[in-house]
């Protein structure tokens, strides 16, 4: 039995990973905690998502709610991603780092630690969407220089961050197959007099409205013809599902006392 632990537990996805724990014959949630502003602290994690008394209160330590786990699970918020790994690290525990925002420098204090443990980080952890990035991989390639590329993206009104880190990664895929720094390329949204789209660039463009899940496109416009690969998701299950595969994948690695950083492709199979 895999002891797991929730960083954000009583956000959206916190609740979600609760649920899915509490549902499945492996796992067991052991502990979790929150930001004082969630209003959910003392409270009880299981009551919180809606699956009853789990008899694990929702906690402000972070280093508390690591040496309780086997596995964290970690939806919160960047400073809370970094307070995290440096915990995995100082007590051996493995990661799952769903949380999106973070700085360079804040990532490289994470790979940095995944040479002590093993560490997974998605900023989306859909099969759906992480089948979508190797086919805009696959695509960017094909077409090569020969269409223009726009990312869209829309998220519901309380998204913090912008664009979202989903989008973000499909800009980075678009930039890597094309060999070229996405930071060179990239170009957020458009107004006034711009003059002509410059050849080569990689369009972002955020829209934020209600309770939308989440929606990603990314637009090859050609000559004469146009290719869209959409994802669109319904519901945050789907989310956790793939969370869920991302913790038993990190739990054999720590198992198997294996390090290393990984992403969703290691999880589903899909790398090269």
């Amino acid at each position: 039995m895999t002891r797991v632990g929730i960083c954000g537990a009583a956000g959206q996805m916190g609740r979600t990973i609760t649920q899915l724990v509490t549902a499945s014959d492996d796992l067991q949630l052991t502990s979790a905690c929150d930001h004082p502003s969630s209003g959910a602290i003392d409270r009880d994690a299981g009551e919180v998502a809606g699956v009853g008394n789990l008899d694990v209160a929702i906690t402000q330590g972070i280093a508390d709610t690591v040496r309780q786990c086997d596995v964290l699970v970690d939806f919160s918020h960047a400073d809370s991603s970094v307070e995290a790994t440096e915990s995995c690290k100082n007590e051996n525990k493995g990661l799952v780092i769903g949380t999106t925002g973070l700085s360079g420098q804040q990532l490289a204090i994470v790979k940095v630690a995944s040479e002590s443990v093993p560490i997974l980080m998605s900023p989306n952890m859909s099969i759906g969407v992480n089948i979508t990035f190797k086919l805009v991989e696959m695509a960017t390639k094909a077409f090569g220089d020969e269409v223009d590329i726009e990312i869209f993206e829309i998220h519901h009104s309380l998204k913090n961050d912008s664009p979202s880190g989903t989008a973000v990664r499909l800009g980075e895929i678009v930039a890597d197959a094309r060999k070229v720094a996405l930071d060179d390329k990239a170009v957020h949204g458009r107004v006034g007099h711009t003059g002509r789209r410059e050849k080569g660039t990689i369009g972002f463009h955020s829209a934020r409205g209600g309770d939308i899940v989440g929606e990603h496109t990314v637009v090859y416009a050609g000559t004469g013809e146009r290719v869209e690969i959409t994802h669109r998701a319904q519901s945050r299950v789907n989310f956790g599902a793939g969370a869920i595969r991302a913790v038993r994948f990190i739990a054999a690695k720590l198992d198997g006392g294996e390090t290393g950083f990984f992403d969703m492709d290691s999880v589903l199979g899909l790398g090269a």
